[in-house]
């Protein structure tokens, strides 16, 4: 499976971005897709996560109450939707798939075969 993230952008903090993760070649029924963000100097850190089976999703603390992520299947296609955003949220995102991480491994960039190239989101104070 392919993946192509997209939406990232310069915005002014307390503002709105959506990412999108588009994927082709496969369906994504069945893949836990991962969100995932890369500060400069920092280590690749979670950000969000839908489950294999597409029924729940799970989100940093750090994000939580901000940040929700939701799945069109019809497209093909997972978002991102970040709110309040702050200056500690500038990173490049990344989105991941795989078909069999194990739900205890959902937090672990490690452990996702598919990935995207990546989309930077600057947040200016």
């Amino acid at each position: 499976v392919q993946l192509q993230a997209s939406g990232g952008g310069l915005v002014q903090a307390g503002g709105s971005l959506r990412l999108s993760c588009e994927a082709s070649g496969r369906t994504l029924r069945g893949y836990a897709v991962g969100w995932f963000r890369q500060a400069p100097g920092k280590e690749r850190e979670f950000v969000a996560v839908h489950s294999r089976t597409g029924t729940s999703t799970n989100v940093a603390d750090s994000v939580k109450g901000r940040f929700t992520s939701s799945r069109d299947n019809a497209k093909n296609t997972v978002y991102l939707q970040m709110n309040s955003l702050k200056p500690e949220d500038t990173a490049v995102y990344y989105c991941a798939a795989d078909n069999s991480i194990i739900t205890s491994q959902y937090r672990n960039y490690k452990q996702y075969d598919y990935w995207g190239q990546g989309t930077l989101v600057t947040v200016s104070s």
